[in-house]
Order: C-alpha cells, then sequence, then structure tokens
C-alpha cells in the first residue's frame, strides 16, 4: 500500500487503531468506516452509552479517509468539523460513520458524514467539516 491508500491512512493512526475502527468500504471521495461497542469507550457507566468523543474520532477519520479517496489526494487534516449529535447510540451497536467529499478547492476539502448504529434509518450525528487538500503534482511531459 502507498502512503497516500486510504486503508494505510487508517491503520498509521494510533487512535484509530486504538478504536477498533475498520474500513468497510472506499470508493473515489467516499468513505464507510465501522467501530465495534466497547465498554472501554462508554461515556455513562449506567447507561451503556458510548462517548460522544469515540463518535466525533469515528466521523473525524471517515471524513478524512473520504478526502483521501478523492481523486489526486496525497495528505489531508482536518481544519473544522461540526458535529450534531441526534440521539445516543444503542449500547452494545457496532457504529458505521459514512462520509463523502462533495467538493474540493486548491488547498481545502470539504465533507458530509453521518453515523448510524443499526438503525440505518435514525442517525447517531451528522457531520460537517473541511479538511487540508494536497494533490500530486503533475509532471511536465
Amino acid at each position: 500500500m502507498s502512503s497516500s491508500d486510504p486503508q494505510s491512512f487508517i491503520s498509521a493512526l494510533p487512535f484509530a487503531r486504538a478504536l477498533g475502527m475498520r474500513l468497510e468500504a472506499i470508493d473515489a471521495g467516499e468513505a464507510r468506516i465501522s467501530m465495534d461497542w466497547d465498554a472501554r469507550f462508554v461515556g455513562d457507566p449506567a447507561t451503556g452509552v458510548i462517548h460522544g468523543g469515540a463518535v466525533s474520532a469515528l466521523m473525524d477519520t471517515c471524513g478524512g479517509a473520504a478526502v483521501m479517496s478523492y481523486p489526486g489526494a496525497t495528505t489531508t487534516a482536518t481544519i473544522d468539523l461540526r458535529i450534531d449529535y441526534m440521539r445516543a447510540a444503542t449500547p452494545g451497536q457496532r457504529i458505521t460513520a459514512r462520509a463523502i467529499c462533495y467538493h474540493v478547492t486548491r488547498n481545502v476539502a470539504f465533507v458530509r458524514a453521518t453515523a448510524h448504529d443499526e438503525d440505518d434509518l435514525n442517525p447517531v450525528a451528522t457531520a460537517a467539516g473541511a479538511f487540508t487538500f494536497d494533490r500530486a503534482q503533475k509532471v511536465p511531459e
């Protein structure tokens, strides 16, 4: 895998590995990453609800993977990420984030993302973000 490969991008992030994130699907400008429920990530021991920070990390990583899968991308970093939490994720259920890189300028990529537990019709959170965007230089002929 090259250094610009989305799977290697995720594998290179110790935080993503620690949270058990898995790349499930990747396409040009789109990514889907999941994370199993884990007692270590619970924010409220009384209910077993996963901490919002873990959901945030999942959505941020998925947004970065979507940018890295955009044609020509070589590196990225989060500039800004707004997350709206819709409801608590159901304890014990896997959370899946889906992100789409819908617009790219010379140096900035714009992403929208959603996170769901096993109820695909009822999102846990939505996000909108801006990421740095560096592209491969074209070699003059």
